[in-house]
Order: C-alpha cells, then structure tokens, then sequence
C-alpha cells in the first residue's frame, strides 16, 4: 500500500473517531508535501497564492535552513477556511501521520465552533489569491519596487487594528466624521454602481468632507482604535494604495483570532489527538514513539510559557473539576482541606463543560476565569526575572495572583501597546497626533520610529505619538527628516510663559 492510500486510511478512520466523540468541523482536504514544499506554504502563512514579498522569500530561507540544521520542523499546517485545508509532511512516520491528522480535526472543530472565529472570511483562500492577482497587476502597473516599499509601509501598521471591531456595530465612519452625514450615493443597481457612483469621486468627496469637518472642529470626535481604517477614510492615498492597504487589513483581522486564541486553540487539538490516540486508534507497537512525540510537543523550560501544554493541561482540569462538582458556592466556601482533597459529587458534566468553553472563550478569558491557585501550583507556574549576574531566569514570586496577573499581561491586546488616533489635524495643520493609552508598558523606540515612519508616508504630513518615556508625558514626532521628543508639561509651561510676556507688553 502506498504512503498516500495509507494515510487516507488513517483520515478516515480518525475522522469517524472525532465525528464519534462530538467534534464538528468543515470538509477537510489534506495534501501531502515534501519538506521544502511545506516549507513554501508555511512561509506564506498557509496561502501559497499570497501576493509577492521579500519577506516570504527570508521566512523560507530561514525554515529551510532550521530544517536543514535540525533545530526545528514543521509537521502540520492547517488552515481557518470552509472547506478546511491541512498540509501533512511526507517524511513524517505513521504514528506521527496519526497524531497530526487526529489534531487537525480539533483545530479544525475549534475553527467553525469558537465565537472569536464566527467573523472571519471562510473563503479566505479564495480571496487570498484575489488579493495576490491584483497586487501582481499594481506590481506590473506600477512598478514592483514602489508596490513592495508600499506594502512595506502597510505591514509596519498591521497591527494598528481594532480586534473587538468585527463585534461591534458602530456608526459609520462618514457618519461619525463629516459634517453633512456622508456622502449621499445615486441610487443605481449593483451593476450600474461603478459608473454612476464612481469610486474616485466618491472618495474625493468624503475627503472633502473631512477636510470641512477638521477646519470646523476636531476630528475624530472620539479616538478610534482601527487607525487602518482611518487612514484609508482620510489619507491622500491614490486607488491602487486604498486597495493595498484594505488588503492587508483584511488579512490583520483574519489572523487576528488565531492570535487571540492560541493556547486554546492549541491545547484543544493536543487534547483530542491525545484522546483519540490513547483511546482509539493507537497500536501497542506504537505506545514509545507516540509517547516521545506527544512529551516532546508539551515540554516546557522555566521562564517559558508553552500554549500545547498550558492549555491541553486547563482544558483537562476543567473536565476533572466539572466531573467531581469542584465549582460553585458549596465548593468555594468549604475550607476543610481533607473534605477538598477527596470532594467528588459524581457530577459527569466534564466533557459538556470544555465543549462550552470551547465555544464561547478567547485565551485572557480562558485563564482568567478558569486558571486557579492549586492548577498554577500543579503545573509550577511562577514569576521569573532574568538574573544578570547569574544569566539565568530566576524565579522571582510565587504567589498565584502575580503569576495570573503576570500571564494575562502578556496575552491582553497580544502584549502590545494600546494606540488610537486622537486628533486627524493636530494642531489645525492637517497632522496627524495618536495617543498611546498607558497601561504600563512602554513603546519601544525603535519600532516606534518605524512606525511614525510608515505613518508619515501614507498621511503625508508630519505625524505624533503622545507617550510616555521614564514617567513623563512626551510626543514624539516625525516630520521626515528627524524623529522628535517633546515634553508636554514642559511644552504647556513654556506656552504659558509666552502668553504672560504678551500680557506684560
């Protein structure tokens, strides 16, 4: 039999498993590479149709070459579409074949089924080849240096999105900015729309509108978070660059959820293939090589937080404590430490229990309700600091509420800055001035200079970040020739020393 009909035998026969044991997901197509072949898709996010870009040529050099080096390898790849697409690698043996395909279909259940993922584009490979068409032709139109420096510029602020956005019904943006509501459209049927309702004028008016709204007042009237979208409201973009920059903020939200739920979403497929494996499908013969693999993907280091083995972990100890009926108000008051140790109420609603879960939670959710003292101190979560002197990370706490607290900071907004646009005419001299909303952490300067760079090329005007560096408000500035930082207290004082000496004389 060959390796293609055996594993096709192995596909569905864990497929009826996972089917049996309640998973729900789309049609799911497997395709069989080569090493360098998957190496291909994987340097393209999955989507080997992706449009053109220099930096997936260096994230496959760099996979081949971890490869080649053996410091790391890609087993599986499978994809958030309808139908599903999962990439196995040839060279994998049949207990690694078996593992895999069995953790795809928890993937690809936790895909269809959780909440953070009902928003997404379920025909996303489609799209992802329409996208990459029509920035091919600009590449051809205008030039593929000038269209990559322009993407360049995009992918430095794709991360400058609102990802509660596609959960939110909110005003439109000609609604909220202009100050005669929008721009009224002529009534056309959707194939006479084009014509009548031409896109260039369309936006050349809602600019205009902009513009009138900006001298009467300041705008956005309220910070908005989806600075992508403002910028392709209000920047002097031409048409091609609107359709480049809608692109790659297309693509932000699609993967925007994969980011919020990994440790879910990872442990979900580690605990299925666990099950069906151990349960269902795995030959004595095969007991040693599944148990290495299985340990190695869930080995953790200090200082490390590993999602394969914090979540399968959570999702198990949900259904353990569901099962004994170790929640609620009779659970949480009881304070007899014997009574606690052997409470078992015989409840069974433990596999009910993670399907809900699944369902409904993202990861800072996940572990802020769900990741209690005794399941920190199981797994030997602790707070660690990088030693200096010793050049190791050292644990520097172990009380639970640091580490919980410690955790969700680096999951909330994907341990990132917080950044809005506040003001579209800063100044009243069409500048464009965000505001960093300080919850503790720092920008970096060298990404914020990027930043304000990419920026800069698409407002077109000089661009500001208000900040704060060392305890101090400050804004930090481009205008395209030098970055600047400005204190604001001390940009007030002076302002009012000048507005004193004008008094005087």
């Amino acid at each position: 039999m060959s390796i293609e009909s055996e594993i096709r035998r192995i596909q569905v026969e864990v497929e009826g498993y996972a089917r049996e044991y309640g998973l729900d997901f789309f049609e799911t197509i497997f395709e069989i590479l080569e090493f360098d072949e998957l190496n291909e898709v994987a340097a393209y996010g999955g989507f080997p149709t992706r449009y053109p870009h220099w930096r997936f040529g260096m994230e496959y050099n760099q996979l081949t070459k971890g490869y080649a080096y053996g410091l790391q390898k890609i087993y599986e790849m499978v994809i958030n579409n309808d139908p599903c697409y999962a990439y196995l690698l040839k060279c994998n043996h049949l207990v690694d074949q078996k593992i895999v395909i069995a953790h795809v279909y928890g993937h690809c259940d936790f895909f269809k089924n959780n909440a953070w993922f009902s928003k997404t584009d379920r025909k996303m490979m489609d799209n992802m080849a329409n996208h990459g068409t029509r920035i091919r032709k600009f590449c051809e139109q205008y030039g593929q240096e000038r269209v990559e420096d322009f993407v360049d510029y995009c992918l430095t602020l794709d991360n400058l999105i609102d990802p509660h956005a596609p959960f939110i019904e909110r005003a439109t943006a000609e609604d909220r900015f202009s100050p005669q509501g929008g721009v009224t459209k002529l009534k056309a049927k959707r194939y006479m729309d084009r014509y009548i309702n031409p896109a260039d004028k369309i936006l050349e008016e809602r600019q205009r509108h902009a513009q009138a709204a900006a001298r009467k007042s300041k705008f956005p009237s309220e910070s908005q978070r989806d600075v992508l979208q403002f910028l392709l409201n209000y920047a002097p973009l031409q048409r091609w660059q609107q359709e480049v920059l809608s692109i790659i903020r297309e693509e932000a939200y699609y993967f925007t959820p994969q980011a919020q739920t990994k440790i879910m979403n990872e442990g979900w497929a580690s605990y299925w293939h666990s099950t069906i494996m151990t349960e269902r499908i795995l030959r004595d013969s095969e007991v040693v090589d599944y148990a290495d693999h299985h340990s190695g993907t869930l080995g953790t280091r200090p200082g490390q937080l590993n999602p394969y083995k914090i979540g399968i972990e959570l999702f198990r100890d949900i259904e353990d404590r569901w099962n004994k009926g170790r929640f609620g108000k009779e659970w949480e008051e009881c304070d007899d430490l014997y009574e606690k140790q052997t409470w078992d109420k015989h409840l069974g609603l433990g596999r009910e229990k993670i399907f809900e879960v699944r369902k409904v939670y993202n990861d800072v959710t996940f572990i802020d309700t769900f990741m209690t003292p005794e399941f920190m101190e199981a797994q030997k979560l602790f707070v660690y600091k990088y030693n200096p002197r010793t050049g190791q990370n050292e644990i520097a706490s172990r009380d639970t509420d640091q580490v919980k607290q410690s955790i969700l900071f680096s999951l909330t907004n994907f341990g990132q800055p917080y950044i809005y646009v506040h003001d579209g005419n800063f100044q009243n001299r069409g500048e464009l001035l965000l505001e960093h909303r300080w919850t503790g952490l720092e920008l970096q300067m060298n990404h914020a200079g990027d930043t304000l760079r990419s920026l800069l090329a698409l407002w077109q005007r000089p661009v500001h970040i208000a900040t704060y560096l060392g305890g101090k408000r400050v804004i930090l500035s481009y205008n395209g020739k030098e970055l600047k930082t400005t204190e604001i207290d001390a940009e007030r004082k002076e302002k009012k020393e000048e507005e004193k000496a004008e008094q005087k004389s």
